[in-house]
């Protein structure tokens, strides 16, 4: 029977904050998830560090947030949560984050660079496209009108949201909806300077075909935050951690953990 590769799952934040733990304390790298996702995205990629692998608020065992966070609020419980860690002892960590995780760890680390040794970002948009978003359609925006003033009803709109909405749109509910909105109108130019600016070591591991956050858009923030960062692009993966990316992944952090 082959050995498990699950951690241990622990709290921090008194019972605020889940997240698996791998190897001993104090955690040298800590990782964020993506948009849906859970710590267990890091399983493979976490094996044989000192690590802890969270849980962010509204997805996997962490409770949601009362409100709908913006990546701003999402930093300080991430702060709050190496703040805990922090006590254990040790050094600062390298803080991994894929996709919406990655945003939250550049949030933090733009505001508080002194907490993470480095970053190591994968998936990550960080940019938005230059593209003008289009208006909705005169119906669409005549039935939003039509239910703010509670002429039709909730499900009503909700049937119409749901048939223009992406899917992660479509699966998100009550509070988490809320976020995912604030969260795809953010631009990350202003903590892209404020890196460029820190000196702090990032890493940044894409693959060749992600859609979700494309090579091209990697490139710009790379150039955006200078000579401290690097861009590593993975042949044949895309947007999730497969077995490259994963290899990858664990190379970068080696690397940033190596840093005095």
């Amino acid at each position: 029977m082959c050995p498990s590769l699950a951690g241990v799952l622990t709290t921090l934040l008194g019972g605020r904050a889940f997240a698996e733990r791998y190897g001993a304390t104090p955690a040298t790298v800590i990782a964020l998830h993506g948009w849906g996702r859970n710590r267990s995205d890091w399983t493979t990629t976490l094996q044989g560090y000192d690590a802890l692998a969270l849980d962010l608020p509204g997805f996997g065992a962490t409770p949601a947030p009362d409100e709908g966070w913006s990546t701003t609020e999402y930093a300080e419980w991430l702060r709050q949560c190496l703040d805990d860690a922090a006590r254990q002892g040790g050094d600062r960590p390298v803080v991994g984050g894929h996709s919406f995780g990655g945003r939250v760890a550049v949030r933090l680390a733009a505001t508080n660079p002194e907490l993470v040794r480095g970053l190591v970002l994968t998936g990550v948009p960080l940019l938005r496209t230059q593209t003008t978003p289009s208006k909705p359609p005169l119906g669409f925006r005549a039935m939003r009108f039509l239910s703010k003033w509670h002429f039709i009803s909730n499900e009503r709109m909700e049937q119409e949201r749901r048939k223009r909405g992406s899917a992660d749109y479509v699966a998100a509910q009550g509070v988490m909806r809320d976020v995912l909105v604030k969260a795809v109108n953010e631009d990350y130019g202003d903590a892209l300077d404020a890196l460029a600016g820190s000196g702090l070591p990032v890493t940044m591991v894409w693959g060749e075909h992600d859609t979700a956050a494309t090579v091209a858009m990697a490139e710009q923030a790379r150039a955006r935050i200078g000579e401290t960062a690097e861009l590593v692009v993975v042949p044949g993966s895309a947007h999730l951690l497969d077995d490259a990316l994963v290899a990858a992944l664990r190379s970068a952090i080696d690397q940033q953990a190596a840093r005095s």
